[in-house]
């Protein structure tokens, strides 16, 4: 779920960085990426995963 959530980051970020478009200081490309990293690293932290670990009856 958060490698979505990052690609969609990523996306968003670089449509912004090509248009030069200044939204505000909080949504820069820059903090974009850094946000989608955080979530590449949750991702593959295993955070946020449909693995269950009880049985089942």
């Amino acid at each position: 779920m958060f490698a979505i959530l990052a690609a969609v980051i990523f996306g968003l970020a670089l449509i912004l960085d090509w248009a030069n478009a200044t939204v505000s200081d909080a949504f820069t490309p820059q903090t974009l990426l850094m946000a989608g990293l955080l979530c590449v690293a949750l991702h593959l932290a295993g955070i946020g995963t449909s693995t269950r670990w009880g049985r089942r009856r």
